[in-house]
């Protein structure tokens, strides 16, 4: 997790979809499946997790407290969801 994303590593998911009714903006996709528009947001991700490694899970390593400048340079939303 960062400061304002929950992020998933695809070398970690198990595709069981959990994650899909959870998450609140409807962003979770696979690899294969994200749409053009936030590609972008694909990159980050994985550019997120190289910098990072493999952690094992969100719940494991919690709140890194940092964002990828891309996420960091939007405008807040949501700030009643205390991730």
């Amino acid at each position: 997790m960062s400061r304002r994303t929950t992020s998933g590593l695809s070398s970690e998911c198990v595709d069981c979809g959990a994650c899909e009714p959870v998450c609140p903006v409807e962003a979770i996709y696979y690899e294969d499946d994200v749409p053009h528009q936030w590609a972008e947001y694909y990159k980050a991700n994985v550019e997120f997790f190289d910098e990072l490694g493999s952690p094992g899970g969100a719940v494991k390593l919690g709140n890194t407290g940092r964002d990828h400048p891309l996420v960091a340079a939007l405008p807040p939303q949501n700030q009643d969801i205390g991730l």
